[in-house]
């Protein structure tokens, strides 16, 4: 396969595991036996943030944005490093090419080295939480709840991401179809709230939940290593970021990433969008620039952010999956199609047969940022046309077009 403009499929995995030295000093007071944390020909001005899962969409988006900002020393550690091109080089960046799965002792290591830890490293892609549930809580949960024990093990703090899919169903669909629901109503339940809002999840069978379960039992186990003054920790429920790098664009063998590369590839190929179940569920999207804003944010004031739970979304930005698709065919026709080619359509699928039995889906979610706007001043700035323009431009706007890149086998967020 094609690798993007300017990328290659050697640049992917760095020097296969390699990393920069830094040097090595005496511990420091609580940190355990046989491990050093690197200070030698650094400048202490600067504080050291590991960003486990760094080459990913959010990752990479946080670390140029880190670096951008000044006053950090970046550790980005992933298994690729393709959406890095623009800040590998930079003599504040140090990239570590290693699967957290199986490089136990360096991740520990690269933990005590850090004053803050970002763990964005997870499965996020819904054909695997149906296809391979087992793989999914293993990462998300088993090789994730080792990450926060370092942290705890080591006395630093740690900005777990988590996910909003944790809220799982809202309550109108447990109401029944016979219910009478006014459209206010129908909102209120929709709108999730970090503290008092209720999780609630499908069947067991319908197994696409594992991954929510996962998240929200990562969750549970960093809120129980807080309430024992054991772990300074936050928690971020990313409400679905979109933007450049997202993802990838889908193929045969990769398996069906989220909606918004779905489209993209319809768009680039003129076939059909396909709209699981009819494409009614509505979500909130928000531009990777506006999420990157209030991550730093939380970054930069850890008195306000500790022990917090945020949700970061756009609240006015709602679509259903249907609006999605209609909106993103009209942006594409009035700003890069050539009135040649073929404009996609759309047509209807089951979730069974999109995703594969045991598929099922949250009807509705809409953030309540409440408490990132008070405790951050945070307030998202762009609309949803502007979210989807900026988003799409990346895969529309090279003047060689970026080709299909390879599913990576995990990733951050």
């Amino acid at each position: 396969m094609a690798a993007p403009r300017g990328r290659t499929q050697e640049g992917r995995r760095g020097s296969g595991g390699s990393e920069q030295s830094i040097g090595i000093a005496a511990p420091v007071a609580g940190q355990a036996a046989g491990f050093t944390v690197a200070r030698k020909g650094r400048d202490l001005q600067f504080m050291n943030v590991l960003v486990l899962g760094g080459g990913g969409f959010i990752g990479s988006h946080l670390v140029d944005g880190l670096l951008r900002r000044g006053g950090y020393d970046v550790v980005a550690y992933d298994l690729y490093r393709e959406k890095l091109e623009e800040s590998i080089g930079h003599e504040r960046l140090r990239y570590v090419a290693g699967d957290i799965r199986s490089d136990h002792e360096r991740v520990e290591r690269l933990v005590a080295e850090s004053d803050l830890v970002i763990d964005l490293i997870a499965h996020a892609n819904p054909s695997l939480y149906v296809s391979n549930p087992l793989d999914v809580v293993r990462l998300n949960f088993d090789e994730n709840l080792k990450v926060v024990e370092y942290c705890v093990e080591h006395g630093r703090r740690l900005i777990q991401f988590s996910t909003c899919e944790v809220y799982g169903k809202t309550v109108a669909p447990l109401i029944g179809p016979e219910a009478v629901v006014s459209e206010e109503d129908a909102a209120r339940y929709a709108v999730f709230s970090e503290d008092t809002s209720h999780l609630i999840l499908g069947p067991v069978g319908k197994h696409r939940w594992i991954y929510s379960c996962a998240k929200q039992l990562l969750e549970r186990l960093v809120h129980a290593y807080g309430l024992e003054d054991r772990l300074d920790y936050t928690i971020i429920r990313p409400f679905n970021f979109i933007g450049p790098r997202i993802d990838y664009l889908p193929s045969e063998q990769d398996g069906n990433p989220r909606v918004f590369s779905h489209f993209l590839q319809a768009l680039k190929d003129g076939t059909r969008m396909k709209l699981v179940d009819g494409g009614g569920q509505r979500r909130a999207y928000t531009l990777i620039d506006d999420a990157i804003e209030c991550i730093a944010r939380i970054v930069g004031r850890p008195d306000a952010c500790r022990r917090e739970i945020f949700n970061i979304g756009s609240p006015d930005n709602e679509l259903s999956i249907r609006e999605l698709a209609a909106r993103m065919i009209e942006i594409y026709r009035r700003r890069w199609w050539d009135g040649v080619g073929r404009l996609p359509t759309t047509e209807t699928v089951s979730g069974d047969a999109f995703y594969g039995e045991g598929y099922d889906d949250s009807d509705r979610r809409i953030p309540d940022i409440t408490k990132a706007r008070t405790l951050l001043g945070w307030e998202p700035r762009f609309g949803i046309d502007e979210v989807l323009e900026r988003s799409m431009a990346y895969w529309f706007e090279e003047p060689l077009e970026r080709g299909l890149v390879e599913k990576p086998v995990l990733t951050g967020a």
